[in-house]
């Protein structure tokens, strides 16, 4: 692991513990084993460390989606097997899930770029409007239907986690829970 990267796992875990007002960037370098003047290097700001992390999240979360799903299968195959594969990542990735919750709902998100938020949306978006172009979902408000798929997905991670399901239970609530989604949206 390289100093950046070891950067980004400290601040992961010291977010997740005590939140971004509580941890100082100095913390981090400390625990990171690298002088501030480093952690500086590679991050102008707080602020910048704070949302590097979040796009660094997104991207790992993205590449593991995409290894999971095949994208030359039909709209609705392809929309199940996302959202399956963003909820066993969030189930896998705990802290990195929790992270972006926070981010997402705190005022480091409109440090984003529009251009960054684009970009971060792009794929998912694009999905969401070929199911709707295939006439497999309802034809909605791309964001719309963004929006309403990861509230499901953050309360079935939620729900999931307050309970020590076994791995087959998991999976049918996963499923039943995709399934009453599906029904929403077709």
């Amino acid at each position: 692991m390289d100093k950046q990267e070891i950067i980004l796992t400290t601040a992961l875990r010291l977010f997740v513990q005590n939140g971004f007002h509580a941890t100082p960037t100095s913390k981090i370098a400390k625990e990171a084993g690298v002088a501030n003047g480093t952690l500086f290097h590679y991050y102008k700001t707080k602020e910048d460390l704070i949302v590097s992390l979040y796009l660094y999240i997104k991207s790992k979360m993205g590449a593991y989606i995409d290894e999971q799903v095949k994208p030359d299968t039909d709209a609705k195959t392809y929309f199940r097997g996302q959202f399956k594969a963003v909820v066993e990542w969030s189930m896998e990735n705990r802290d990195e899930f929790y992270y972006a919750q926070l981010f997402t709902n705190s005022p480091f998100a409109a440090l984003l770029s529009p251009e960054e938020v684009k970009k971060s949306l792009k794929k998912s978006c694009d999905q969401i409007q070929e199911a709707i172009d295939a006439g497999v979902i309802k034809a909605r408000d791309v964001d719309f239907i963004y929006t309403i798929m990861g509230s499901h997905i953050f309360g079935l991670y939620t729900y999931l986690i307050k309970n020590n399901f076994s791995k087959t239970k998991q999976q049918q609530i996963i499923q039943d829970s995709l399934d009453m989604l599906w029904g929403m949206l077709s």
